[in-house]
């Protein structure tokens, strides 16, 4: 910030003052309507979803598809405190890898609800006759079900809460079936959930979660929810690392604007989503949404590639000491080990995706991981790991395992997923983050390689495949006699 530049606090009131290089909303946020409710708003949601409706704002004048944010944790309070500020508003970072930066700030989001400034409010805007979608980036774990079978896990103390007290809800489970208990009494439309996580067929585990939730608390209202509550499949795309001091501090420094919580990403961004809407949609194809009959061959090829290389960089890097993502790309070895997952076992697995050459797909996903302004920490990337393997990388080695395909590369990756909870530190003898749910079981679990494999909720019956058993353990001592992850990748 030069010394003639005025500090701005972001606000819908300061947006004429903000330098002319920011893009800002160009529609009347007055006018806006809450369309969609949207639970579980962090980084990807801002970078992505709301970003998509901000466009379709500005260039259509879309005004009755705005977004109410939702945050159902205590966690939540930051970016409570951050959107309700800022008048729903912050600022988009996208960040190019030749070095350009493009600054945009986004109107979308009309207003924040928190649960703890009360649970009304929440449940009353879900049964407005005016929301149409109720939208969910809750994560892997937020679902609620057992990863190895698939099923609703009724014993969560909120779940259990929530079955004997309908009025009063704790979980997604709980206010989206309040909610849809007072339109079915109102006489009202029912809703579209649209789940927009990266977990593959994502609108069908929704429509199962929630199924089984409302069924169990309320069988008369399950019969009207399986007939008119309907459940899209999405794949969503978009490089998003976590908000550093950074990215905050640049926008003051270039700017004199002053932002909690702004959100950096990359330029690529991709969204496709099935055409099943019970109240109608916005019409995203404009802004570049597919809406496609079948969503699965494309949710598929970004888990099995884009979500499971990610897993094998950030594990495999994380033990060598690399911080980001673009750092394990530097090093020749640990991409080219990336390149070869995707090639001789991702691919193999893969079902034919129309208008998608996966070459192509496959390099411009290295180009993307590469780029040096995308700061996107192996920390972020291995968080939630047991959540995310099952979905991402387990899959794919067990169908290989099943065809007689190759099975290297996904074990070592396991095994080195093995080192890093059984030594908590890498290479260079520094601690390794955890951030996983799990934690405290995987560190207990992790003094043996068989104990480690028999967490059947993430591993399924792999601990029962003898070849697949003796090649993880065999890489796991390699590991751990070496301490040097990429002489072990040297040597498949």
């Amino acid at each position: 910030m030069n010394n003639t530049q005025q500090e701005i606090v972001l606000k819908q009131s300061s947006l004429s003052q903000i330098h002319s290089s920011v893009k800002v909303p160009s529609y009347n946020r007055e006018s806006i309507q809450a369309g969609i409710v949207h639970i579980g708003v962090g980084g990807f949601h801002r970078s992505h979803q709301a970003y998509y409706i901000h466009q379709l704002m500005a260039q259509y004048n879309a005004l009755e598809w705005g977004i109410c944010g939702v945050g159902l944790r205590q966690a939540d309070q930051n970016i409570a405190k951050a959107l309700q500020d800022q008048d729903g508003l912050y600022t988009l970072i996208t960040q190019h890898p030749n070095g350009d930066i493009d600054n945009e700030v986004i109107g979308s989001i009309k207003e924040f609800l928190w649960i703890a400034d009360g649970k009304e409010p929440i449940v009353a805007k879900m049964a407005l006759p005016s929301t149409k979608i109720v939208s969910l980036t809750i994560t892997e774990g937020g679902y609620n079900f057992n990863t190895a079978t698939q099923e609703f896990n009724f014993e969560n103390p909120d779940i259990i809460h929530e079955l004997n007290n309908p009025d009063d809800p704790k979980t997604v489970y709980g206010f989206v079936a309040e909610a849809l208990r007072r339109r079915k009494k109102a006489g009202l439309e029912a809703l579209t959930i649209m789940s927009c996580d990266n977990i593959q067929h994502n609108g069908a585990i929704a429509q199962k979660m929630f199924h089984a939730f409302i069924e169990r608390q309320d069988a008369e209202l399950f019969k009207w929810v399986k007939e008119h509550v309907t459940f899209p499949n999405t794949m969503v795309d978009r490089i998003t690392p976590v908000t550093t001091k950074q990215d905050i501090a640049y926008l003051e420094k270039e700017f004199g604007l002053q932002e909690q919580w702004p959100v950096t990403c990359e330029p690529f961004i991709q969204w496709v989503v099935e055409d099943k809407f019970v109240q109608g949609r916005p019409a995203l194809e404009k802004v570049g949404v597919q809406f496609v009959e079948d969503v699965t061959p494309y949710e598929k090829m970004k888990i099995r590639l884009l979500n499971a290389g990610h897993s094998v960089l950030g594990i495999c890097g994380a033990l060598h000491a690399y911080p980001t993502i673009n750092a394990c790309m530097q090093d020749k070895e640990l991409s080219g080990f990336m390149r070869k997952f995707m090639d001789t076992e991702a691919t193999k697995v893969l079902d034919p995706v129309q208008g998608i050459d996966l070459n192509d797909y496959k390099d411009i996903l290295e180009n993307r991981f590469a780029n040096p302004n995308i700061k996107d920490t192996v920390s972020r990337i291995c968080s939630e790991s047991s959540a995310k393997l099952p979905v991402f990388l387990i899959p794919t080695l067990k169908e290989n395992l099943h065809n007689g395909g190759e099975i290297k590369c996904a074990t070592l990756v396991l095994a080195a997923w093995y080192v890093y909870h059984h030594k908590l530190v890498d290479q260079k003898q520094q601690p390794l983050e955890v951030i996983d749910v799990l934690k405290n079981e995987l560190h207990q679990n992790a003094k043996d390689p068989i104990l480690f494999l028999q967490q059947k909720d993430i591993f399924g019956d792999l601990v029962d495949n003898e070849k697949f058993v003796a090649l993880c353990q065999s890489y796991i001592s390699q590991i751990l006699d070496t301490n040097d992850i990429l002489g072990v990748i040297r040597s498949i």
